[in-house]
């Protein structure tokens, strides 16, 4: 009997092990479906707000995402790619910036969209009794800072640069001109009286209420503003960014992007 015994055991055993094995291999596989991703956006400053709220609508749905964001100048963020910075997407606010990543092969043509625009407009501090009510005033005399985005690196800064090209006022503006890191730099000296006017996006002008917009340049007088979305190729989560840089094209995305006054390109 003791010999009929042993190898029963040994089956029984083998199966009991076989069994609790399995077991484990699965709940590994559910903690990794499971477990928490972050995904790295670069993002041009003046998206800051609406992205904030974006970031709440969709980790809500998506517990088990990070979303995390470095926003900048966007020429400063493609320097940054460029140079293997660890991305996931980029969301720029002009498209050259984006352009030179796609070219570069850092971002694939079918991973990319043109998603939203933007006005240029002329702010002033908001208890200023400035004589400046239009782009031509910068050119007075009186007239002693002006804030802008580093054209080179500050797309909204190129955009200004362009108009004030566009109206031959550049010559008589450019040495008063405070170059700032990015649009929101701008708006801050703008709103602390640093400078008398500053050159910004609209939509960041709203989030303000130091300061008021005097005038909106004519779209014709520079290059048209564009918003590029994409994936970067190198992504190490790539099918989480993709799903996420399928969100920002969805309605709520937006929307919310609108809100904050964002035009649909």
């Amino acid at each position: 009997m003791q010999q009929y015994f042993k190898p029963l055991f040994a089956l029984l055993f083998l199966i009991m092990f076989t069994a609790a094995c399995s077991n484990e291999t699965n709940i590994d596989q559910s903690a990794a479906q499971h477990k928490n991703i972050s995904l790295t956006i670069s993002a041009a400053a003046s998206l800051k707000d609406a992205l904030t709220d974006i970031q709440k609508q969709y980790e809500k749905k998506h517990p088990n995402i990070d979303l995390k964001f470095n926003f900048g100048a966007s020429g400063s963020l493609q320097q940054q790619i460029t140079n293997g910075a660890p991305v996931d997407l980029f969301f720029s606010a002009a498209e050259d910036k984006f352009d030179a990543l796609v070219k570069a092969g850092a971002i694939s043509k079918e991973n990319g969209a043109d998603l939203v625009g933007n006005d240029l407009v002329l702010i002033v501090p908001k208890n200023n009794t400035s004589v400046i009510t239009n782009f031509e005033d910068l050119s007075k005399p009186t007239v002693q800072k002006i804030a802008l985005g580093i054209p080179e690196s500050v797309p909204a800064g190129q955009y200004a640069k362009e108009t004030f090209e566009h109206m031959n006022l550049w010559k008589n503006i450019e040495p008063k001109t405070v170059y700032a890191k990015d649009v929101r730099q701008v708006l801050s000296y703008v709103e602390t009286g640093n400078v008398e006017a500053g050159v910004v996006y609209k939509t960041d002008a709203l989030i303000s209420k130091k300061v008021k917009i005097v005038a909106t340049a004519d779209n014709s007088t520079h290059k048209p503003i564009v918003y590029p979305v994409g994936v970067i190729k190198d992504s190490k989560h790539p099918q989480e960014a993709k799903a996420f840089y399928q969100f920002l094209q969805s309605k709520t995305a937006l929307d919310t992007l609108k809100k904050y006054g964002f035009t649909a390109n």
